[in-house]
């Protein structure tokens, strides 16, 4: 339907026949009647599909149309948007990035040609539990970021959430907008370039309520202090309020919201500094040992530890607490950068960051476990402390009801039992052997609690973890910890973003990489002038060994490989010889794990096998997970005729 043309034709129209008219001029109450006398509002409301909508509110909707309804659906058809998910009691915000400029670290960059692989950049957006993406757009100083994204403001308190929210209310939304601009090399590589926390509230008193303003995206780290770019962004409120706010009223209100959380945030530092103080005078070893109260984000903002770690539940993304650690560590590890020497920087990521990124530190995996772990309803703390042959570490401790305490690596998903030490048993007491690889832990702490360990000695084995008892572990005051920490405590507290499902299809993505690498392995036997001939048959074999193994890294269980020995024993005749080497990755890049493989002596004793009678087969199987995390398990196998 061609809306465009038919409300000019009515424009035009109702114009004409209101010139000769003296007594009074057009107003939008006649512009609107001559649609409704047309049926044209008729026709749009009939295109529009709204959810969790009964017919008898469309209608009563429709039968309340302004001039700026019409302006609304004449826009979102000149958008083409063949169908709008909106509900009519909502209401929304819609930013749109127009663009971006003085990236002054791509002003040297040349235009990409057509079809050229260049490094991309990407927006992530978090607002009031929903997450957008914009597409990739090329790396330059003035990049060509233009997207919009409608974001629902709703109104949290109960029985309220069908209520159109008001301007009041949205005034006492101190919920941001997290920005977050990630970089994507040529190889696939992320870097988390920006994060910013847009207030949003301005809307509430521009005219119109619509606004746009240039916004200055600082760097990350050591770079905080140093602008990145700048986006040009604009606001505007769907649909729009009867009577916009004061200026006044809304800089008043943010004010307000500072000096209280500024007030609440120096009293806990006065009192942390207190607790420090009494910690100190039990030891005075206790001067070395690695009790972390405050941690500095991306943007260089100093903060509490326990606000790093929330409740974190995740639907049906992940179906048990083994399964989020293994989704945990396939986020890759990576130390946050750092100009010349001088050893590591430490820098914690708010989780948005961290997520859209997909890789961060030893301190960004463990928080995040504990956060899931916490939601699967597990006693879960993040330790801080040292690994055996390394330095600071982070990992995470769970305790159960029976007392027993278990330790999550977070880079690895391996679990360990602790069986602590008594150094007063007598000698000929058998003691445990330490199973984990962590050497002292100097605290603990989740989103409610932090205890520093006041043990003659903070070493791993020698600890008890009875956080009950005082002359072990110095608790700080859950009160004062709530009152910078607890969601909606203060508003410089980042919002929890919600974990999204994979965009990726797991039979589609493994069946691109395996032909990529059959096509690898056959130029790599064409350059040595050996022929490729491929078994499909053993290739699907391989497949129950991929799945066993994926399996034992989320259960720790092993099964399943009986069948697989009991196929390949079927599948290879009398007189042949079988080899198998799999492999395990946290990419989808082809070219970098074939190269990879071939480092291994058994894996490219497999790709380069000569002899008689010789079949290959690779299989790859790429287990999806949320965050579009991967497991990508290969196999690469050949049977040959044996020739004594």
């Amino acid at each position: 339907m061609d809306v465009h043309g038919r409300i000019r034709e009515v424009l035009a129209e109702t114009i004409k026949d209101d010139e000769g008219s003296v007594h009074r001029p057009l107003s939008e109450g006649d512009f609107v009647r001559a649609l409704q006398r047309r049926g044209i509002i008729d026709d749009v409301m009939r295109d529009l599909h709204f959810t969790q909508v009964c017919h008898h509110f469309a209608s009563r909707v429709k039968l309340r149309l302004t001039f700026k309804d019409v302006c609304f659906t004449f826009l979102m058809y000149s958008t083409h948007l063949k169908k709008a998910n909106l509900d009519p009691s909502r209401r929304y915000l819609y930013l749109q990035v127009l663009g971006g400029k003085a990236f002054l670290e791509h002003l040297q960059d040349s235009e990409p040609l057509p079809g050229q692989v260049c490094p991309t950049f990407t927006l992530y957006l978090h607002f009031r539990n929903q997450r957008f993406r914009s597409k990739p757009v090329p790396c330059a100083c003035e990049p060509d970021l233009k997207e919009g994204f409608l974001l629902e403001i709703h109104r949290d308190s109960f029985g309220d959430g069908s209520k159109m929210v008001d301007a009041t209310a949205m005034l006492s939304m101190c919920d941001t907008v997290h920005l977050v601009l990630i970089k994507t090399d040529t190889s696939g590589e992320t870097t988390l370039v920006s994060s910013y926390f847009l207030d949003w509230r301005i809307v509430l008193g521009s005219p119109s309520c619509k606004t746009c303003f240039a916004m200055e995206m600082m760097g990350v780290g050591s770079e905080s202090k140093i602008p990145a770019g700048v986006l040009t962004v604009s606001l505007e409120l769907f649909p729009p309020l009867q009577e916009t706010l004061n200026t006044d009223i809304i800089v008043t209100q943010q004010s307000l919201e500072r000096q209280r959380t500024a007030e609440k945030e120096r009293l806990f530092l006065v009192y942390a500094k207190q607790w420090w103080r009494e910690f100190l005078e039990i030891r005075p070893s206790h001067q070395s040992k690695l009790v972390k109260i405050f941690a500095q984000d991306e943007n260089g903002v100093n903060r509490p530890v326990c606000s790093y770690v929330r409740v974190l539940r995740a639907g049906r993304l992940l179906e048990s607490p083994r399964q989020a650690a293994r989704f945990v560590s396939l986020l890759a590890h990576e130390r946050a950068p750092v100009v010349g020497g001088g050893g590591k920087q430490e820098q914690w990521c708010t989780l948005m960051a961290f997520l859209c990124r997909g890789k961060g530190d030893c301190e960004d995996h463990a928080t995040l476990l504990c956060s899931l772990l916490l939601g699967f309803g597990l006693d879960a703390y993040v330790c801080v402390g040292t690994k055996v042959n390394s330095g600071p570490h982070t990992w995470v401790l769970t305790r159960g009801t029976d007392g027993s305490i278990t330790f999550w690596e977070s880079l690895t998903a391996h679990r360990y039992l602790h069986r602590p030490i008594d150094p007063d048993a007598p000698p000929l007491v058998p003691q445990p052997k330490p199973s984990s690889p962590y050497r002292t832990v100097g605290c603990v702490f989740n989103h409610q609690t932090l205890l520093a360990n006041c043990q003659p000695s903070d070493a791993v084995e020698l600890c008890v973890f009875d956080f009950q008892n005082q002359s072990r572990w110095k608790a700080m005051s859950e009160e004062a910890l709530k009152s910078v920490c607890a969601p909606g405590s203060t508003s410089s507290l980042p919002p929890l973003p919600p974990l999204c499902a994979s965009s990726l299809d797991s039979a589609e993505v493994s069946n691109h990489l395996e032909l990529e690498m059959r096509f690898l392995v056959s130029e790599h036997r064409k350059d040595l002038d050996l022929a490729t001939v491929w078994d499909d048959h053993l290739s699907y074999l391989l497949s129950s060994a991929l799945s066993a193994y994926e399996m034992e890294r989320c259960t720790g269980v092993s099964c399943g490989n009986e069948e697989f020995q009991d196929a390949v024993r079927r599948a290879v005749p009398d007189g042949h010889t079988f080899k198998g080497f799999p492999i395990h990755f946290l990419h989808r890049n082809a070219r970098r794990a074939f190269a990879t493989c071939l480092r291994s002596p058994f894996c490219e004793e497999i790709v380069c096998c000569r002899g008689d009678h010789v079949r290959l087969a690779v299989r790859v199987r790429v287990f999806v997970y949320p965050e579009n995390a991967c497991a990508v398990w290969m196999m690469f196998a050949c049977k040959y005729r044996s020739v004594l």
